[in-house]
């Protein structure tokens, strides 16, 4: 045997040391220094530390803790039919290696990359107390360009988190981004929208649109609207071109100052500045007692009839019956209910009826049915010569069909021949017609999360239901005022949930009504901001009127915060709003019954 050589031993990299046979048993590969420097971190934002940017998600948002690293990591909660799913797509090269790792918590975690062309490939964590990291490996078919890679967990066993999830390997050709947009000019200028229009740009898959330095939407064409604009105010508005390698930088900045609003248009129809809507008992008394018309002071400014209901469900034949001597002892004649009527409106105020509530189940599912709605509607108007409607449609009156999933453009027949019938109403009594709608947030800002059945099927088709009404009638509406009370715990624009019981959840809500807010997460699919005077905000009178009950004190924070942007707390807003036109209640008479204790404190802030 051969003695070794003479020269100095040396410390040698592991790699170099392992026998090719043992290699191959291993499955390894020997990776050279060129291949090593090629291979990165592809996942973008794989820590959470710019919230979801990167990543589609059905039901996830950010938190400071825990976290593995940095100062953020996803948290999601699956449903009874979603399992929180959250994605990204990535350019990869064929015919290539790649791992995948990320560290979890929570119970049945997974991880894993979809469209790789050759396996698929997932790891999961059955249960994760403590971070837990996973990881799994894939090779791209030969034509393979682009990857998906996701997390999720497992329906309805409770949240999960995760964090720092990477990618390795050779990056894919991602391109160039598209050229900066030139030609950006302003066309037709109303009091609530501005139109857009600027020249192509070769390669690219679509244009985004700034308001202000606030993405507001993603078109495909070179042309565009912005609306929900306040009257006579000042914007700014750029444009990005964008395609499959990223954005391009802002284009020139154009300004438009939007028109003002004549006093009998657009939908304010002579209510004060700041107003406080009330719905009254008209056809039932409940545990608060019946209040007269003639009776009601002369804070209320609106005063919604509640309710018409109809004959069924799907008849669109609407009744308003007033409350019975036997239920409401001291209810007045129909003469002097109308009497009432008459000098509430000669003192300015407005007397509308109110269409729905708990029990009146209104579905429009045929023309017929939508026809019928019109003229009976019509008919009850006429007989008390009230000043317009309100829709107060709760339970299952709206629900989306399950491809009906652009706001902008609804299918579903309950909601477009809903739409119509509205509209029908507007044209027959003009422009001083009232028009206010009372939707709960599971019809409004739940929309900010879940839309319909969702993008892959399962979920409650009501969720966001409102949206396309709010949307196709923002030009006639009066007011909005989403009921903030019975509610569950809803996500804010700052992807974090926000519960009944005090200020917070009222200015999360009501800002995202002013804001604008991307629909079921989409940032291209933004629901546009209504202006200030069309938001007020609803809210119980009493504890005995509804959960959600806040004091006064919490109610003049929440106004502070929206108008003055002082008592915010902990949410920061995205505006100032002096212009809010007001509170909304439930109800008259629960508020008589408590001593008139909300109308008191709305007096004493706006004076």
């Amino acid at each position: 045997m051969e003695r070794a050589s003479a020269r100095p031993l040396t410390r040698r990299p592991l790699v170099t040391l392992l026998t090719a046979a043992a290699l191959a048993a291993s499955g390894l590969t020997a990776l050279t220094s060129a291949a090593r420097a090629a291979d990165a971190d592809l996942a973008r934002n794989g820590g959470f530390e710019s919230a979801l940017d990167g990543w589609t998600c059905t039901a996830g948002t950010t938190v400071t803790s825990p976290v593995h690293g940095g100062t953020a990591a996803l948290k999601a909660t699956p449903a009874g039919s979603d399992n929180a799913r959250c994605a990204q797509t990535v350019s990869v090269k064929p015919d290539s290696q790649y791992t995948l790792s990320g560290y979890v918590q929570g119970t049945y975690v997974y991880l894993g990359a979809s469209g790789t062309g050759t396996t698929d490939v997932s790891t999961w964590a059955q249960s994760a107390p403590d971070w837990k990291q996973l990881t799994t490996t894939f090779r791209t078919g030969p034509s393979t360009t682009k990857v998906t890679i996701y997390t999720h967990g497992w329906y309805g066993t409770g949240a999960y988190h995760a964090d720092d999830i990477s990618l390795t390997g050779p990056g894919g050709e991602t391109g160039q981004p598209p050229a900066v947009p030139g030609g950006l000019k302003t066309g037709s200028v109303t009091s609530s929208s501005v139109a857009l229009s600027w020249s192509p740009v070769p390669g690219t898959t679509g244009y985004a649109v700034y308001r202000d330095g606030t993405r507001v939407s993603t078109v495909t064409g070179t042309s565009t609207t912005v609306s929900g604009l306040t009257p006579s105010t000042a914007y700014s508005f750029q444009v990005t071109a964008v395609n499959d390698a990223g954005e391009s930088a802002r284009s020139a900045t154009v300004t438009a100052t939007t028109a003002q609003r004549p006093d009998d248009g657009g939908g304010s129809s002579g209510l004060p500045a700041h107003a406080l809507v009330g719905y009254l008992h008209a056809s039932f008394a409940n545990g608060s007692g019946y209040t007269r018309m003639a009776d009601v002071p002369d804070s209320w400014d609106v005063i919604d009839l509640a309710f018409g209901e109809p004959t069924s469900v799907t008849s669109g034949d609407i009744r308003f019956e007033r409350c019975p001597v036997t239920e409401c002892p001291n209810v007045e004649s129909d003469a002097e209910f109308k009497a009432a009527i008459k000098a509430k409106q000669a003192a300015g105020k407005k007397v509308l009826i109110s269409i729905g509530g708990q029990n009146g189940q209104v579905q429009l599912t045929t023309a017929a049915a939508r026809d019928t709605f019109v003229s009976s509607v019509s008919a009850i108007i006429d007989e008390y010569g009230l000043d317009g409607l309100d829709i107060d449609f709760e339970g299952h009156s709206l629900s989306l069909n399950a491809d009906d999933t652009d706001f902008k453009n609804p299918k579903t027949p309950v909601v477009v021949n809903l739409i119509s019938a509205v509209k029908t109403l507007k044209a027959k009594y003009g422009e001083r017609f009232v028009l206010t709608m009372a939707p709960e947030t599971f019809f409004v800002q739940l929309g900010h999360q879940y839309y319909g059945t969702g993008k892959w099927g399962g979920q409650d088709p009501r969720a966001g239901a409102y949206l396309p009404v709010i949307h196709a009638l923002r030009d006639d509406l009066t007011l909005l005022h989403v009921q903030d009370y019975n509610s569950g715990p809803i996500m804010g624009l700052d992807n974090q949930y926000h519960s009944m019981g005090g200020a917070d959840f009222h200015i999360a809500m009501t800002d995202m009504l002013l804001t604008g807010f991307p629909v079921a997460g989409d940032a291209g699919n933004v629901f546009p901001p209504l202006r200030p005077d069309q938001v007020a905000i609803g809210m119980p009178a009493s504890t005995q009127a509804g959960n959600g009950h806040v004091s006064p004190a919490e109610v003049t924070k929440t106004l502070n915060c929206l108008t003055k942007k002082t008592d915010c707390g902990s949410y920061a807003t995205h505006g100032t709003w002096p212009a809010l036109r007001g509170l909304m209640t439930w109800s008259i008479n629960w508020d008589r019954y408590a001593n008139w204790e909300f109308q008191k404190n709305f007096d004493a802030y706006f004076g």
